[in-house]
């Protein structure tokens, strides 16, 4: 199971996690993993006991074919010998094929458990938390560094368990057929460190810079092979720039590669080299002590082939503290995450949100975002030398108002209001600092998230569409979706044409964010996935604000379909699509500056007279 060469792997460790401090008690969590797998872990170490076994076995009966079997003629014990041998060796091949898919099954149990329980709790963070987070880190998380703790189970079993059972039986083997080869051989072992872990840092440096430059080779393709990305390019990127930037970053990852290569042949080409004068001083001494009668010829062979099998383990057993070490690291970094409690929690006697007409309170509140050490991890942001414990900023103060079931409120102000922030209420992506937010007289503290998600559809601006089919971008929003349902969600959503041009049909893919449609298309689809969902609140946030008239007109149209008999919040900053609103209300700083009628607020001529006059008085004239 074992060969006299030790793992790559187990060499190239720099040793820059072993001083890093790990909190208490993250053994015992870590060992709260491999506890399911515990029938697997005692038929690995079943497995790895029998392959030491045959470890020592096979130099034994190579020791007996030569002096029970060769040398006194005895060709019926050297051929039944052989064929033992022959067995034992597909005996090795089987265990150690079975080993290693021991320890694989449980390495990838863990890792199975660790990212699922990670993406799961991430899905359970606020919107603060991904506000803050950079993307890659995060999905690092889930992909690097549960595979690195992964190696904190497997490293146990593999490099620990399996090389500590392997060399005590050979030692143990070699002291009982000689002591004094076994001392020569013992003495040898640093011949094999010293360079083991001199130029296997080095190329643990390397393979670092490697993966950094592979990694910003990759960011780099990421950015300009998305159709944003692509299309800035193209408007505004020099070809010649972007391809010599390319070339520099491939030309470097390149560079390393070669010198990743060398240092890597170098190493095994002195550990071999080491090996082989190693094996030349044994069977020197060892000759002359079989020589001089203090043993037999084959116990030599023996020795000397049990000596080539005691290297590899002792060789990756002196590195096994830094894996280790590097691995529990990689378990402290997810367990981060886990560790981060969710801001926004349902409470343990959740009651739904009551279903039919609903209204839609804001009572005295107030909001500011919450800051950094409340919702996300120092190390999964861009700067995280810029966090703050808190943020000052006041959002919202004293809001109070009522939209009435099946109502209309616009909401208008300049830009940082804190139009949008109400609207995240709504939905309850973030808590009030102060007051409380009700739909159907519930506190949305009080509501299970289920109801909740049921009872409040939201369109924003920027309709998010995942590169997938139509079909599925609407299923998204019910899952149990008919075709029939679909197409008359499209039509609903005018969007019927557009069904019957699409070449595959509900199949249709939509691209990147959508990119294959317009604007005007992303933005009724959007609506369409809505009028699935069928809440009985509606958010829109400046849902038609970047599209064409003609665009404008087809979505608004299409609105008038999902706010029929709803409760809507509109925020838009073209007055037009507000006047017939049942109540508008102007926001100004975090407060409601005004609140009334179209009609009403003209003449009060306040904030929102000089809104519409910026906007609608030179066409009057």
């Amino acid at each position: 199971m074992m060969s006299g060469r030790p793992s790559y792997r187990a060499l190239v460790n720099d040793g820059s996690a072993s001083g890093q401090e790990l909190p208490a008690g993250i053994t015992r969590r870590i060992i709260s993993y491999a506890r399911p797998h515990w029938r697997a872990i005692l038929l690995f170490l079943l497995v790895t006991s029998v392959s030491a076994a045959i470890v020592v076995a096979n130099p034994l009966l190579l020791k007996a074919v030569i002096d029970r079997g060769i040398i006194p003629g005895d060709t019926s014990l050297v051929v039944g010998l052989a064929v033992a041998a022959g067995v034992l060796a597909l005996l090795e091949g089987v265990l150690a094929l079975t080993g290693r898919w021991l320890s694989s099954r449980i390495g990838e149990g863990v890792i199975y458990a660790l990212r699922t329980q990670v993406h799961t709790h991430v899905q359970k963070m606020p919107l603060a938390f991904f506000t803050r987070t950079q993307t890659g880190s995060l999905i690092s998380r889930l992909n690097t560094d549960v595979v690195g703790a992964q190696r904190a189970i497997t490293s146990v079993l593999q490099s620990v368990v399996s090389n500590l059972i392997s060399a005590t039986a050979v030692i143990i083997t070699m002291l009982a057929l000689s002591w004094q080869v076994t001392l020569l051989a013992l003495a040898l072992v640093p011949l094999f460190l010293v360079p083991a872990k001199l130029i296997g840092r080095r190329l643990a440096h390397i393979s670092r810079d490697a993966m950094d430059t592979n990694a910003d080779m990759s960011s780099l393709m990421t950015e300009r092979f998305n159709v944003g990305g692509a299309m800035l390019v193209k408007l505004y990127g020099r070809p010649e720039d972007e391809s010599a930037g390319f070339a520099r970053r491939a030309g470097r990852v390149r560079d390393l590669g070669v010198r990743q290569a060398v240092y890597g042949g170098l190493l095994f080409t002195m550990l071999g080299t080491v090996t082989a004068l190693a094996t030349a001083m044994v069977y020197g001494v060892g000759g002359v002590l079989a020589a001089g009668g203090a043993f037999e010829v084959g116990t030599l062979v023996a020795l000397t082939t049990l000596m080539v099998r005691l290297y590899g383990p002792v060789t990756s057993l002196s590195n096994v503290h830094v894996e280790i070490m590097t691995a529990l690291v990689s378990f402290d970094r997810v367990f981060e995450i886990l560790d981060l409690e969710p801001a926004i929690k349902e409470s343990p006697d959740a009651r739904p949100v009551p279903s039919g007409p609903v209204g839609v309170e804001f009572d005295n509140v107030s909001f500011r975002y919450p800051g950094a050490e409340e919702t996300s991890v120092a190390s999964l942001e861009l700067s995280p030398r810029g966090r703050s414990g808190t943020d000052d900023t006041q959002v919202l103060s004293g809001v109070s108002l009522r939209a009435e079931p099946g109502t209309m409120v616009a909401l208008v102000g300049p830009s940082g209001a804190g139009k949008t922030t109400l609207t995240h209420l709504v939905s309850r992506l973030y808590d009030p600092t102060e007051g409380a937010v009700r739909i159907g007289g519930l506190d949305l503290r009080e509501a299970t998230a289920e109801s909740l998600r049921e009872a409040v559809g939201v369109v924003t601006q920027d309709a998010q569409l995942f590169h997938d089919t139509v079909g599925a971008n609407l299923r998204y929003a019910k899952p149990g979706a008919t075709e029939e349902e679909m197409a008359a969600a499209l039509r609903m959503a005018r969007l019927g044409p557009l069904l019957e041009q699409l070449p595959d049909g509900l199949e249709t893919m939509v691209g990147d964010r959508g990119y294959r449609l317009s604007g005007g298309e992303k933005q009724r689809l959007a609506i369409a996935r809505l009028l699935l969902r069928s809440p009985s609140v509606v958010v829109l946030d400046e849902a038609t604000a970047h599209l064409d008239s003609e665009s404008e007109a087809a979505v608004q149209e299409a609105l008038a379909e999902v706010l029929a008999g709803r409760t809507s919040l509109v925020i838009a900053h073209r007055l037009a699509t507000v006047r017939e609103a049942d109540q508008i209300l102007v926001l100004e700083d975090g407060r409601i500056l005004e609140r009334g009628t179209h009609e009403e607020l003209l003449g009060r001529g306040g904030l929102y007279t000089a809104l519409y006059r910026t906007q609608f008085a030179p066409q009057d004239h």
